[in-house]
């Protein structure tokens, strides 16, 4: 991907990366990179040989949201931003793109602002030692809502509601996010960030593609319903997993004592949609 869009789209092994690459603007979405980004997500996720994506910044920040100077001087980007954020329409995130191969966002340095948007819609999210969270909407008269919503469905509120209230004024360390929940890992020295988040990555990756896509499905969507019906919906993903060719490689991989050599087959179709097919009945 030209580097105009602020963005870097790698692959090491079976790992893809989309990194931002403003680090002069402390990786702020412009106008180039805001329509670059559901392209990036779109090029990892329909890649068959990615089985998982680290999304991480370089320079001394991971992401600090809107560049509002940059986009200030174009209208027209700035009047389709203002659309997608009205109608709920964003494509920033995996989340909002629809990514289902398994995500792993690395922080470095600080994450501001719109930049929560990739630690609240990560399916694990990993920081460096040094690195710090904060949200300054209201601090320059804007509401902050999107991302402390999505991250208050994985971080206790009242922490959420103290970093949104705070603005500016009060940043998170990597430390107090591992408490929290906001983060699953400190890596320190932060030089590590990379070295973790591959290594962490080529585990993930060892696992079936389309098992991870189903889980993933189904966890993400238990945050958005009540108990009985995630559980429920969880069955109907269980056995839409029937059949596929990974249900009998991976038992027969285990058995033998070998890796597994998994399936291309795709994951299956979400069977709580309502163009989905009836359920496979129980094959044994």
């Amino acid at each position: 991907m030209p580097d105009s869009s602020g963005l870097l789209v790698e692959r090491h092994g079976p790992v893809g990366w989309l990194i931002f690459d403003r680090p002069g603007a402390g990786n702020a979405m412009d106008a180039a990179m805001l329509d670059a980004l559901p392209h990036a997500w779109r090029q990892l996720d329909d890649d068959p040989d990615v089985r998982v994506i680290v999304n991480t910044g370089n320079g001394r920040n991971f992401q600090t949201g809107l560049d509002v100077v940059q986009l200030s001087k174009d209208p027209e980007a700035l009047r389709e931003q203002s659309r997608r954020t009205k109608r709920a329409e964003l494509l920033i995130s995996a989340w909002h793109n629809e990514v289902v191969t398994p995500v792993i966002t690395a922080v470095n340095g600080s994450c501001a602002g719109g930049g929560l948007h990739f630690v609240a819609d990560s399916d694990i999210v990993i920081a460096a030692a040094d690195a710090t969270f904060l949200d300054p909407h209201v601090s320059i008269g804007q509401v902050t809502a999107y991302e402390a919503i999505a991250l208050a469905r994985k971080v206790p509120f009242e922490s959420v509601m103290r970093m949104a209230l705070a603005g500016r004024h009060e940043r998170i360390g990597a430390e107090r996010a591992y408490q929290l929940g906001m983060i699953s890992e400190v890596v320190d020295p932060p030089e590590r960030l990379r070295e973790a988040a591959q290594d962490l990555a080529e585990k993930i990756a060892r696992n079936s593609p389309a098992a991870m896509a189903v889980s993933k499905r189904a966890l993400w969507r238990a945050l958005e319903l009540g108990l009985t019906d995630a559980c429920r919906a969880g069955a109907l993903d269980i056995v839409s997993m029937w059949g596929h060719p990974d249900q009998e490689e991976g038992p027969m991989a285990f058995a033998e004592k070998r890796d597994a050599r998994w399936s291309t087959a795709p994951a299956p179709p979400d069977p709580s949609a309502p163009s989905a097919a009836p359920p496979v009945e129980d094959p044994r």
